[in-house]
């Protein structure tokens, strides 16, 4: 009996771990076009550019907070750093980027 609840919970465990991985990981078509990259990194989530001008460039790290996302965001065409935020639904993300809380621009970002 106690054998086939092991095996049980595993095969549930089995089948629910691609269920576990973070929805905001993975590539992301930027609302100019561009590919952005999210993966985890040291207990957060990266944003990197893949492709367009500034490919390569790091423009964000953010760390789930139960409702969304948060930390900071890059503007790559000038370097200035903001307090950003993330919320996803579904395979739409939209992208905050504030100055002082008050003074936000977002985009609108599609998972790849």
């Amino acid at each position: 009996m106690i054998r086939k609840l092991i095996a049980a919970g595993a095969l549930v465990a089995a089948m629910t771990a691609p269920a576990l991985a973070d929805a905001i990981e993975g590539n992301w078509k930027t609302q100019s076009g561009e590919t952005a990259a999210i993966s985890s990194c040291g207990g957060s989530y990266c944003v990197q550019l893949k492709t367009g001008k500034h490919a390569g460039k790091r423009i964000g790290k953010l760390k789930a907070d139960g409702s969304g996302y948060s930390g900071k965001i890059t503007d790559p065409a000038n370097d200035k750093t903001y307090s950003g935020s993330a919320t996803i639904s579904g395979k739409n993300m939209k992208m905050k980027g504030c100055v002082l809380g008050i003074l936000c621009r977002s985009q609108n970002w599609t998972k790849m």
